[in-house]
């Protein structure tokens, strides 16, 4: 999976709201939540946007450091 979906597995692992709660805050319903924690599938970018707001944390997309 990509490192997006790694980084945002990382920050629900990491909070101290459940993932019950989590998904009742979002929207987002608790089965797909749990497939995207297990790797099973994807979560769409408003899915992963309102969960990263929930948990405090926003999307940001800079450019490449070059060597």
């Amino acid at each position: 999976m990509s490192e997006l979906f790694r980084q945002v597995r990382h920050v629900i692992e990491s909070a101290e709201e459940s993932r019950y709660s989590i998904s009742k805050a979002t929207g987002v319903s608790e089965s797909s939540l749990s497939q995207f924690m297990a790797a099973k599938k994807g979560l769409s970018c408003d899915a992963l946007e309102k969960i990263l707001t929930q948990l405090g944390y926003e999307i940001k997309v800079q450019k490449k450091r070059t060597k």
